[in-house]
Protein backbone atom coordinates (compact mmCIF):
# COMPACT_ATOMS: atom_id res chain seq x y z
CA UNK A 1 0.00 0.00 0.00
CA UNK A 2 1.28 3.31 -0.75
CA UNK A 3 1.16 6.17 1.33
CA UNK A 4 2.76 10.01 1.05
CA UNK A 5 2.81 12.19 4.08
CA UNK A 6 2.84 15.50 3.31
CA UNK A 7 5.75 17.76 3.39
CA UNK A 8 6.30 20.97 5.51
CA UNK A 9 4.48 23.90 2.98
CA UNK A 10 3.45 21.57 0.33
CA UNK A 11 0.04 22.02 -1.36
CA UNK A 12 -2.26 19.33 -2.41
CA UNK A 13 -0.73 19.37 -6.24
CA UNK A 14 2.13 18.70 -4.94
CA UNK A 15 1.37 15.37 -2.75
CA UNK A 16 -1.17 14.18 -5.72
CA UNK A 17 1.83 14.83 -8.30
CA UNK A 18 4.41 12.82 -5.96
CA UNK A 19 1.69 9.99 -5.14
CA UNK A 20 1.27 9.69 -8.88
CA UNK A 21 4.53 9.26 -9.68
CA UNK A 22 4.66 6.50 -7.01
CA UNK A 23 1.97 4.63 -8.59
CA UNK A 24 3.80 4.60 -11.51
CA UNK A 25 6.73 3.44 -10.67
CA UNK A 26 5.45 0.67 -8.73
CA UNK A 27 3.33 -0.49 -11.72
CA UNK A 28 0.29 0.09 -10.08
CA UNK A 29 -1.57 1.82 -13.44
CA UNK A 30 0.27 -0.66 -16.20
CA UNK A 31 -1.39 -3.48 -13.78
CA UNK A 32 -4.92 -2.21 -13.45
CA UNK A 33 -4.90 -1.43 -17.37
CA UNK A 34 -4.13 -5.32 -17.85
CA UNK A 35 -6.24 -6.37 -15.82
CA UNK A 36 -9.38 -4.11 -16.87
CA UNK A 37 -10.02 -6.95 -19.30
CA UNK A 38 -10.17 -10.56 -19.17
CA UNK A 39 -6.84 -11.82 -21.64
CA UNK A 40 -7.00 -15.00 -22.83
CA UNK A 41 -4.19 -17.83 -21.50
CA UNK A 42 -2.51 -18.07 -25.13
CA UNK A 43 -2.28 -14.55 -25.47
CA UNK A 44 -0.75 -14.08 -21.91
CA UNK A 45 1.91 -17.07 -22.79
CA UNK A 46 2.71 -14.99 -26.16
CA UNK A 47 2.99 -11.58 -24.44
CA UNK A 48 5.61 -13.10 -21.88
CA UNK A 49 7.17 -15.02 -24.66
CA UNK A 50 7.93 -11.77 -26.36
CA UNK A 51 9.01 -10.11 -23.17
CA UNK A 52 11.48 -12.84 -22.83
CA UNK A 53 12.98 -12.50 -26.53
CA UNK A 54 13.10 -8.66 -25.92
CA UNK A 55 15.59 -9.28 -22.86
CA UNK A 56 17.35 -11.87 -24.31
CA UNK A 57 18.47 -10.03 -27.24
CA UNK A 58 20.19 -7.55 -25.49
CA UNK A 59 23.41 -8.29 -24.69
Amino acid sequence: MLKVKSRSGESVQQMMKRFKKLCEKEGLVRDMKRIAYYEKPSERNRRRIRKAQRFTKNP
